[in-house]
């Protein structure tokens, strides 16, 4: 039979409204250019089953597992600890810009290094003899007083000017404000003139230093030798601080100190050589600088680099000065100064010296890979010397300019800085004490100089080896010092240690150069990263990108949701708004056209679902329609 059943227009209404916006909403979802996720889990299962990275999917296969599920995210999270571990030591490897050292071994014409050789022979200048005379006559009688030795001075002329006489007396003002003492060794107290003789271990010999104050530095040496030659040694800078013109004291003596000069078996001239005088080593010459045209060197060998003849017999020399005899020689690249106290070693005379060199650069990667500098523009220390930047130019630069500031004097061992002059105890009579108080400073590092200068990326050094025997022999002597007598000024009166020969030469025709090249770029970076990536998860650069997009879906679906919350949170008091008088009387009158029964035949047996109970009317209404069927 047929069933007949009314519904009432309320229950109708509903499911008519659900059903619209259900078919709305399909529509939408038809339409859209963009499928997204309604919820996290979606997402995620989404994601597990259809990313390429391995052990996801068992996340999904097995969630009706739990101990399964709860085993593959343990170690899924884990797997990923562990990469991203991995990652954090590569990152840190990477940011600590690490290098590589290449070796190479060139082949190729050399260019001859500097070469400069200097006398080892103070030289009593015209411009100031008669100072120096003074202060041996006064050594002489310190000498005397504190050792009891008499030093043997040569013959002078004593004949003296007032202005001279009146320099003598101011010198000797000045070196009684400092004199050579010998003190306890413990306790610095000074010995008293009449004191009787004791045990020369328990003193050392030193000199003392005051300021404007009164505030004394005791300069002590253990050794009387050094105390001696240091004491002189800050006489005779004074001395030499006096000097106007530095020109004065620029007298060359080439060819009494050079007595024969080849390069690849070609005689040297006055174009190959420079000039300049040191307060310790006397004269020095410079072979082969920028002055002249570089020599180059095709072929190694002792025949194919320089040879010198020089005189080591000291004339007019200054004892308390220089206590060797000999030469001194210094191999250094072109536009560097020449610190004859760091790379030089002495001649020795009646020796034939011969040095080998082997030429090695160094080329240091700059920036991030080293603290070198390129030309020392970025080193905050001022470059005093007319040279290229080198770490010893810095460092001495930086003690000048320290001395200049402290001292308010340079110290003349040191090129002078702009609008400074030369410290001199007549000008700066407390400058000796600034001078020793700044220096255990520098010693110490605590001006900050060795932190400052750093090392050039770029330099070329020479390793040296040498190898000596007695030059002239003992049967060739005689005739090469006659033949040198001959076409010299020759006037040497020692013949076995009057002259010295000095032979330096490239040892082989290679050059070895030390380059950095980065050991960590970020091709290897990378690389690296995508070797962990797969050992860990066996998957490619695609799937970091589906890792990527996971985090961005969940990023929008996060935002999504969120605004959705809030836009209800909005409208929820708006949601059900309370009927006023009007509205309930137009729907009392809407009420009439609205229950018009509505009638159907149902052909099969219907099963009403509970939740749809709820919505049917109740009461008189319900029982009407029951009479109806």
């Amino acid at each position: 039979g047929s069933v007949k059943a009314g519904k009432m227009p309320e229950g109708e209404k509903m499911r008519q409204y659900k059903q619209e916006e259900e078919q709305q909403q399909k529509e939408e979802e038809r339409e859209g250019l963009i499928e997204f996720y309604s919820s996290y889990q979606e997402l995620f299962q989404f994601f597990c089953s259809n990313t390429t990275i391995h052990g996801a999917i068992r996340l999904v296969c097995s969630k009706k597992n739990k101990m399964k599920t709860a085993f593959w995210s343990v170690l899924f999270f884990l797997t990923f600890g562990l990469m991203y571990w991995q990652f954090g030591i590569l990152y840190r490897e990477y940011f600590s810009y690490p290098v590589n050292l290449n070796l190479n071994l060139n082949s190729d014409r050399l260019t001859f290094p500097a070469v400069t050789l200097c006398t080892l022979n103070p030289y009593r200048y015209s411009a100031i003899r008669k100072q120096l005379d003074k202060l041996d006559e006064i050594t002489h009688q310190t000498l005397l007083d504190l050792y009891d030795y008499n030093m043997s001075l040569p013959q002078r002329d004593w004949s003296t000017s007032s202005s001279q006489r009146r320099s003598s007396r101011s010198l000797l003002h000045h070196i009684q404000r400092h004199p050579l003492r010998r003190q306890k060794r413990d306790n610095l107290v000074n010995l008293p003139e009449n004191s009787p003789s004791v045990d020369k271990n328990d003193w050392k010999i030193g000199f003392v230093l005051c300021n404007e104050n009164n505030d004394c530095f005791h300069q002590a040496y253990s050794s009387g030798v050094d105390a001696v030659r240091e004491w002189y040694s800050f006489h005779y800078i004074n001395i030499l601080a006096q000097v106007p013109d530095a020109k004065a004291l620029d007298e060359s003596d080439f060819e009494n100190f050079i007595y024969a000069c080849r390069f690849n078996e070609a005689t040297c001239d006055k174009a190959n050589y420079t000039h300049f005088h040191h307060p310790l080593y006397g004269n020095c010459y410079t072979f082969n600088d920028n002055s002249s045209s570089v020599w180059t060197s095709s072929m190694p060998g002792i025949n194919n680099g320089l040879s010198l003849v020089v005189r080591t017999e000291q004339n007019d020399f200054i004892p308390l000065l220089s206590t060797v005899t000999g030469a001194r020689v210094m191999v250094h690249d072109q536009n560097e100064p020449a610190f004859m106290d760091d790379g030089g070693f002495n001649v020795r005379p009646g020796i034939e010296t011969s040095i080998s060199m082997r030429k090695e650069m160094t080329e240091r990667l700059g920036g991030s890979y080293s603290d070198c500098t390129e030309d020392g523009s970025d080193v905050p220390v001022q470059n005093l010397y007319s040279s290229r930047y080198t770490e010893q130019v810095c460092i001495r630069s930086c003690f000048q300019l320290n001395m200049v500031e402290r001292c308010g004097c340079a110290y003349y061992f040191y090129p002078l800085p702009s609008r400074a002059e030369y410290c001199d105890y007549t000008k700066h009579k407390a400058w000796g004490y600034c001078y020793y108080k700044l220096l255990a400073e520098f010693k110490a590092d605590v001006l900050g100089c060795f932190h400052k200068c750093r090392k050039p990326c770029k330099m070329t050094e020479y390793q040296l080896s040498a190898g000596y025997s007695h030059w002239p022999s003992a049967v060739s002597e005689d005739w090469v010092f006659y033949m040198l007598s001959q076409q010299n000024k020759y006037n040497i009166t020692s013949k076995r240690n009057g002259v010295a020969k000095v032979n330096i030469f490239f040892k082989e025709w290679n050059y070895k150069t030390n380059g950095e090249s980065p050991a960590f770029t970020v091709v290897t970076l990378l690389s690296q990263l995508g070797n962990q990536w797969s050992l860990w998860f066996g998957s490619s650069v695609l799937s970091v990108m589906e890792l990527a997009e996971l985090v961005l879906d969940f990023i929008a679906i996060t935002f999504i949701l969120g605004f959705r919350w809030f836009r209800s949170r909005q409208k929820l008091p708006a949601a059900v708004p309370p009927m006023n008088s009007q509205d309930n009387a137009a729907f009392q009158d809407e009420a009439p056209a609205l229950r018009a029964p509505h009638r159907f035949t149902v052909e099969a047996v219907v099963t009403t679902l509970p939740s749809y109970n709820s919505l049917e009317p109740r009461g008189p209404s319900r029982d009407g329609e029951e009479g109806h069927e």
